[in-house]
């Protein structure tokens, strides 16, 4: 997967399907100018960030309230008691985590966080 084509597609995708909730989006770069996160910012001022590889994701929302909720896949053995492990969801909290169903699509996904986002505004 190239970084570059995935986060300008998701950027699009959230600007031009989502703009009474999206204020702007930034992708985030690393060494050599290479593409590693995307940012997007809400008008409630939180924001979320976007991480992809070829293999793990992470969608997470950081609130000005401090509640995070974050869709990813890392597959830590404490949340092996989840069904759709190593999928999970930080619902407000790090230590509250349930099952997630995000879509592996990111492009999917995106739109499914998005409107979770904008419900939740």
């Amino acid at each position: 997967m190239d970084a570059e084509i995935a986060y300008l597609k998701l950027k699009n995708i959230a600007l031009q399907e989502f703009p009474d909730v999206v204020v702007s989006a930034s992708i985030l770069r690393g060494p050599l100018n290479v593409a590693k996160s995307l940012r997007l910012f809400f008008i409630d001022n939180s924001f979320l960030e976007i991480w992809l590889t070829d293999k793990k994701y992470s969608y997470h929302w950081q609130r000005a309230d401090g509640k995070i909720y974050r869709h990813d896949n890392a597959p830590h053995k404490k949340h092996k008691h989840i069904k759709t492990f190593p999928k999970h969801f930080h619902y407000g909290s790090e230590n509250n985590v349930k099952e997630s169903k995000i879509a592996d699509n990111p492009e999917i996904a995106i739109r499914d966080f998005m409107n979770f986002v904008r419900e939740n505004l």
